[in-house]
């Protein structure tokens, strides 16, 4: 398939998707959102893809916000439609992907560039890299996930002073908070999610597809059940039956 907005590179067993609209520091439009979530469905197909990487092009910017100039005169159904449409289009199917899906954050991640690092299982940012929810500068809120997300990644205090401030934090602090995992170089973000995605790749892809039902539900009544459940289906599959024989005859298992 071929897309205007996005780049779509497979590598071995990973997947690079780029947004690629540089001359708006890669804002969010509704295209750009459709693009992605139809590369998802493209990626969740294609069986010799195991980790899918989001990122931005160039330098300066992952995702600077959505476009705001998409939705400037909408009404109140209108808006709650796009936020819908978000939702159920892109950011919860990445939230909720059979494949683990990093997100290396290349410079400023703002509103919906958050909020879409946020849907994705794992971030690394580089050093110039600036995030934040400034929403409420336009009389808004975050509306993909960003007032849900983000307390359960940082805490309530933190999300809330970053919510109700419109402060953008460096990649550093965004690292104390736990809102990224590391922080590298910019000329080094890009290798270094590779080398964690391809470690990721080469283990039970059943298992992880399990792993991140799970820990998706861990702030659920439903966490410690589901844990149960999908502890006892794997043991009816292949992969554990390979992991297992792998392990007692001390050789690398081959998923």
């Amino acid at each position: 398939m071929s897309y205007e907005n996005i780049l779509l590179e497979k590598e071995g067993k990973l997947a690079v998707v780029t947004i690629n609209r540089p001359q708006s520091l890669n804002a969010l439009n509704a295209k750009t959102i459709q693009e992605i979530s139809s590369a998802m469905d493209e990626l969740n197909a294609d069986a010799s893809c195991r980790v899918i990487i989001i990122t931005g092009s160039g330098e300066k910017s992952f995702v600077a916000g959505a476009d705001i100039k998409e939705f400037s005169d909408f009404g109140q159904e209108k808006a709650e439609e796009l936020a819908r449409n978000g939702h159920n289009t892109l950011f919860n199917k990445i939230e909720n992907t059979s494949k683990p899906v990093i997100a290396a954050v290349n410079g400023f991640a703002l509103g919906g560039g958050l909020e879409l690092a946020m849907a994705c299982h794992i971030r690394y940012a580089s050093e110039n890299a600036r995030l934040g929810l400034p929403e409420v500068t336009l009389g808004l809120i975050p509306g993909y996930g960003g007032t849900q997300r983000l307390p359960k990644l940082v805490g309530k205090g933190i999300a809330n002073e970053m919510i109700f401030s419109a402060k953008m934090i460096p990649a550093q602090k965004a690292k104390e908070i736990g809102l990224v995992n590391e922080v590298y170089p910019i000329e080094e973000l890009l290798t270094k999610t590779k080398e964690l995605a391809n470690i990721i790749a080469n283990n039970s892809p059943m298992a992880i597809s399990k792993a991140i039902q799970a820990v998706n539900l861990s702030d659920t009544d439903k966490g410690f059940e589901s844990e149960i459940k999908y502890f006892g289906e794997l043991f009816e599959m292949n992969d554990k039956k390979e992991g297992v024989t792998a392990f007692l005859e001390k050789r690398k298992p081959n998923f």
